[in-house]
């Protein structure tokens, strides 16, 4: 795909030159380190460990509330300057002139966004490697509980770079994208209030919450992943003919 390629790095270096990735970065990882800090410590009194309950499992699911909450705040703030600020500065112009497609500019951006998504838990895969020793680590349950964070953010990352191709204020972008997504996680908090039925089932299919915990215990479900799939190309095909649209107004 033209272009693609040069999308793609400049978006890479534009994030990791300016403070923004850092900050989030450092705040990040301090977060994630108390927390896995916090649930060794709790399971260092246990008696005895099991794959079902283990610190992994606890860290990834419901037992640490934290990481899903991170993933809130997260993914809007590195998705909100993709378009806001190109359409804010006025770089936007000479990149919708080039000859570039409006998909492979969307898709350099997302990807770049995803790619530093990505970065950004890497260093999490330590706790694995710490917790190697206690003899209660699955690699099954580490890797799939990395491929429910995976597909959580490239959900999410998705929404978040629609938002900002739809404003020019990455502060509205934020806004707009936690608001969003804060709704789909309070959605899926209603399988725990309704009454089995289809809003019940409604509700457990989105639910952020069963979501990781069914990862964190090694269960993928292709339901989930068709989900956050689906939520994916549908924000990214409409963020193209939102850009693609700019060209002719």
């Amino acid at each position: 795909m033209t272009g693609f390629w040069a999308i793609y790095r400049r978006e890479l270096w534009a994030l990791w030159v300016t403070p923004v990735a850092w900050i989030l970065l450092t705040t990040f990882l301090l977060l994630q380190g108390g927390v896995f800090y916090s649930i060794v410590l709790h399971f260092s009194g246990a008696t005895e460990l099991s794959f079902d309950n283990g610190p992994i499992e606890s860290y990834f699911g419901q037992g640490s509330i934290f990481l899903l909450m991170t993933l809130l705040l997260m993914c809007p703030a590195l998705s909100m300057r993709s378009f806001a600020e190109e359409q804010r500065s006025g770089t936007i112009e000479p990149l919708l002139t080039a000859p570039v497609r409006a998909s492979a500019i969307v898709l350099g951006k997302y990807l770049a966004t995803f790619t530093t998504y990505l970065l950004m838990w890497s260093p999490t895969l330590l706790y694995p490697v710490i917790l190697r020793g206690t003899g209660v680590v699955d690699p099954w349950v580490v890797a799939s509980s990395y491929l429910g964070l995976a597909l959580l953010g490239a959900a999410y990352l998705a929404i978040g770079t629609l938002m900002s191709a739809l404003t020019k204020s990455q502060l509205a972008a934020l806004m707009l994208s936690v608001l969003l997504q804060f709704g789909i996680f309070v959605l899926g908090v209603g399988e725990y209030i309704f009454e089995p039925g289809p809003l019940h089932a409604l509700c457990s299919h989105v639910s952020m919450l069963s979501h990781m915990e069914e990862f964190s215990k090694g269960i993928v479900d292709l339901r989930r992943i068709v989900f956050d799939l689906s939520l994916v190309i549908l924000a990214l095909f409409v963020t193209t003919e939102v850009v693609d649209s700019w060209r002719w107004s």
